[in-house]
């Protein structure tokens, strides 16, 4: 059975560079997908070994930065809360929760000198382990170990060596040991940077080609960056009034909260963080009492201000590249709008050609011609046999044949669209093209015979085997998306199956006509 999560050995042999493209890394769950690389072949089922790096595509990552991305969320808010308002009052589960955090993190440090780094373009992952060692140590390694710092460890050892001590000098010795640690915990705020990173990778390795999955994490991204800063500055509403011993003219007294339980405390604290970070009041009926509750009210005006300033630079850049498809569509039809009025066509010719192109582009502007010329042929082959597939093999020359010249003839196809009342082919007119009916109706007219076609239907093969005239008039009574075949590529295609040649010609002297039944 084929495992999902790729174990990279490193270093690799010099054929096998250790800078890959992302997408040639990604497999399904059934293990499908491309082949393998040098660097791929070495899958492992055991734990991390030693030269092993664990690639940026791989699902057990993913997995882990999910769980680290709800770990340092929780960090962020809990750390704060315990700082300001538990006053060493942690409990088992919360010391036990610290202590599980500090060791997560401490690993995860290790961790990043074997993580596969994601380019910042999202195309390339970095395998080799000595270039990840180096780009980790001259960026983020000094960040993430401050960040680590073991503050549980400490709390805990703390808390174990005083347990049960009523000596006075070893209780007030506890007191400023506990209270130098809460102060020192404010460096384990430092972990917002990871959580930044997390949010960015999984942008990049969640799809990168889905810009709903992108757009998703960069709102979550957002509004979990604005209440973690209101969050932070409720806490430092309180806490720093704490700190100070709660002055008789502190906003703590004066609004009763000494005796009131965590949630009201900070109910308050927050209620006075956002009054002032959207400028709206004090939080509360009076003015700050001394300078440091001046500062605290000023430092958060200036925090709202950046907060809006973010809001409203993400939310533009949102907007901005939403749908881009539908933003170029408009843009295409701004610049044909202004080119009809130039060239002073009728209304009537300007209404039709707007429809023409809502029926052709549908309002997203795909260049189709790039798209195709991007992908490797196996995917083009794919993409052209879904979509125009079942429109050749109801062709009765066409059944019945090699596969291989089948996939050739789609890969010349050409798209169409024509509009209700177009006249696609006149009677008596040379043509060198057969059409195929995606989607439409079409009206097929001679003097002896008339007849409706529809969704995959055919018409125009005589033109495209004898370069002669229509034998019938073709006009859309719907608006009509069809495929077309014309005789140059036909004749091309027919040059690498001789076989398949030389069983058409003898159909064609048999019926002269072209009707190749």
């Amino acid at each position: 059975m084929h495992q999902s999560h790729l174990w990279v050995e490193s270093p690799a042999p010099p054929a096998a560079q250790q800078t890959v493209p992302v997408r040639l890394r990604q497999r399904d769950r059934s293990g499908a997908g491309v082949h393998p690389t040098a660097a791929e072949r070495s899958l492992c089922h055991s734990p991390l070994q030693p030269h092993e790096v664990l690639h940026s595509a791989d699902r057990i990552r993913s997995y882990y930065i999910m769980c680290m991305m709800a770990i340092t969320f929780l960090n962020l808010i809990g750390i704060p809360m315990e700082i300001a308002f538990l006053e060493g009052n942690n409990g088992l589960v919360w010391e036990s929760f610290n202590v599980f955090s500090d060791t997560l993190f401490l690993i995860d440090v290790a961790l990043n000198f074997r993580m596969g780094i994601i380019t910042e373009d999202a195309e390339e992952a970095i395998l080799d382990i000595k270039r990840i060692r180096v780009s980790y140590l001259r960026t983020w390694f000094i960040p993430d170990v401050i960040a680590a710092f073991p503050i549980g460890y400490i709390l805990l050892f703390a808390d174990l060596h005083y347990h049960n001590d009523d000596s006075p000098s070893k209780t007030n010795k506890m007191m400023r040991i506990l209270m130098f640690v809460r102060i020192l915990s404010l460096i384990r705020l430092a972990r917002v940077s990871r959580l930044v990173r997390f949010f960015n990778e999984v942008e990049k390795v969640s799809n990168a080609n889905l810009e709903v999955v992108r757009l998703f994490f960069r709102i979550l991204s957002l509004f979990m960056m604005i209440f973690l800063l209101c969050h932070w500055n409720g806490c430092i509403q309180y806490f720093v009034p704490m700190l100070e011993e709660f002055p008789s003219d502190c906003w703590v007294r004066k609004e009763n909260l000494m005796n009131a339980t965590v949630i009201v405390k900070y109910s308050w604290g927050v209620f006075r963080a956002l009054s002032q970070m959207i400028a709206l009041s004090y939080g509360s009926m009076d003015a700050p009492t001394n300078y440091v509750e001046m500062w605290i009210v000023m430092v958060s005006m200036v925090s709202g201000c950046l907060m809006y300033t973010v809001l409203v630079a993400n939310a533009t850049a949102m907007i901005v590249n939403v749908d881009p498809a539908a933003k170029e569509y408009k843009s295409k039809m701004s610049r044909l709008e202004h080119y009809m009025a130039f060239m002073k066509l009728p209304p009537e010719l300007q209404l039709r050609i707007n429809n023409y192109y809502q029926a052709r582009y549908g309002g997203k502007w795909f260049d189709e011609k790039e798209v195709m010329d991007t992908v490797s042929s196996a995917l083009k082959e794919q993409i052209v046999t879904v979509m125009c597939s079942r429109l050749l093999r109801n062709v009765p020359m066409f059944q019945n044949r090699d596969e291989n010249f089948i996939n050739v003839l789609l890969l010349k196809l050409d798209y169409e669209v024509f509009q209700e009342g177009d006249a696609i082919v006149r009677q008596n007119v040379p043509g060198d093209r057969m059409f195929f009916i995606d989607h439409g109706q079409v009206l097929e007219e001679a003097e002896s015979y008339e007849r409706e076609l529809c969704d995959g239907d055919f018409f125009g093969e005589t033109c495209m085997l004898t370069k002669g005239k229509h034998l019938a008039t073709v006009k859309a009574l719907t608006d009509c998306q069809c495929f077309t075949l014309s005789w140059k590529d036909f004749q091309d295609a027919l040059r690498g199956f001789p076989d398949v040649k030389k069983d058409l010609e003898k159909k064609l002297q048999v019926n002269p006509d072209g009707g190749l039944e």
